[in-house]
């Protein structure tokens, strides 16, 4: 109920009035039926931006963090979140990416939508990054479609860290569905879940026009952040 209030009341229609976005293949969605949209992620805006120009109502797997946070603006965040359906998800190791396919599965064994962002995080510098096979494990294991999907122009209206987003052109396209049947069977070959994975990056790729960096989102965050620490605390020779 708070989902649809959301979207037609409150949240939706002052999304739409600020930033006007311009929606490219949205027919590319089926009307019915399981399917998984599969998106770059470029700002926090993304989870609420594609739900509100969706006819169907969208889960995503959020991250985990998203309900955990302190004080009375994290208990807001977490109350906003379960209240909008959607499902956190343990970033942290093996099991946990195991955890978020079982979650997935269940939203797609009820003929729903799945959104996620095969990046596993927001990018830091609005570029592409690679996918992680979690989202080919679905679709293997569902046997359900994948539509790409492209956010541009979200990076400059709400970057990383800036809470209040700007007026800024947005443009949200949609993808011919891929269809990865051919593969049924084939969920636990790992060559095949990354050729799958990397076939849905392309189709986003194609999209979205960014550049693209053959490294996962994290480990670059990780290693930019240890090189401005690097340059802020350098180490002294040792004598």
């Amino acid at each position: 109920m708070f989902y649809y209030l959301l979207k037609y009341v409150i949240l939706g229609p002052l999304l739409r009035l600020v930033f006007r976005p311009r929606i490219e293949g949205l027919d590319n969605i089926p009307e019915s039926g399981a399917a998984i949209i599969a998106g770059n992620h470029l700002s926090f805006a993304d989870h609420f931006l594609m739900p509100a120009v969706l006819k169907r109502r969208i889960t995503f797997l959020a991250k985990a963090e998203y309900f955990t946070g302190p004080g009375i603006r994290g208990r807001l965040t977490a109350t906003f979140f379960r209240s909008a359906g959607q499902i956190p998800v343990d970033r942290s190791g093996k099991e946990a990416g195991q955890a978020a396919i079982r979650e997935g599965l269940g939203v797609l064994s009820k003929d729903e939508l799945l959104g996620i962002y095969p990046e596993g995080t927001r990018s830091h510098d609005g570029r592409l990054y690679k996918g992680k096979v979690g989202v080919a494990v679905m679709a293997l294991k569902a046997q359900v479609p994948v539509i790409p999907c492209a956010m541009i122009g979200t990076f400059e209206a709400q970057p990383p860290g800036k809470v209040i987003p700007k007026v800024h052109p947005v443009t949200i396209r949609f993808g011919k569905p891929l269809d990865f049947s051919r593969y049924e069977g084939m969920e636990n070959e790992k060559a095949i879940l990354r050729a799958i994975t990397d076939e849905i990056m392309y189709a986003i790729l194609m999209l979205s026009e960014q550049e693209y960096v053959d490294q996962y989102a994290a480990v670059a965050k990780a290693e930019e952040a240890a090189a401005a620490k690097e340059r802020k605390f350098p180490r002294l020779p040792l004598s």
